[in-house]
């Protein structure tokens, strides 16, 4: 079974690096970038792991977490934080809402695989 990712990120060349890399390790990826229509895709079509950004218009990387953990199916989905941030209170509120990792931008390709395939349970 293919692992789908889904990747919310207001920066269009973030969306296609990580597009990319899921690609080329064999996963599935749709991309969104904000928000709302990440929310929108995550209800459409629910994914094995989303990689969100935090500061996007529309809809925060917070609020993703929130209508996805406040949703009513696919609650637990892993959520994996994408982003330039690395202050510890943020790292915290994103923990408090229900994010399950943190990776902070650039990004490494083999280690945010390594991540997808960690909070899957994918095979290496």
């Amino acid at each position: 079974m293919t692992i789908k990712v889904l990747a919310i990120d207001d920066s269009r060349t973030i969306r296609s690096l990580v597009q990319k890399v899921m690609e080329e390790a064999g996963f599935e990826c749709a991309l969104a970038d904000d928000g709302v229509q990440g929310v929108a895709r995550f209800v459409e079509n629910p994914p094995d792991v989303v990689i969100t950004d935090i500061n996007m218009p529309n809809m925060d990387g917070y609020g993703v977490i929130a209508a996805i953990r406040g949703g009513s199916v696919h609650r637990n989905v892993p959520i994996l934080v994408l982003t330039t941030e690395s202050a510890p209170h943020l790292k915290a509120r994103a923990r408090d809402a229900g994010a399950t990792g943190w990776i902070v931008k650039p990004f490494d390709d083999v280690a945010i695989v390594s991540v997808v395939r960690r909070v899957t349970g994918a095979r290496a």
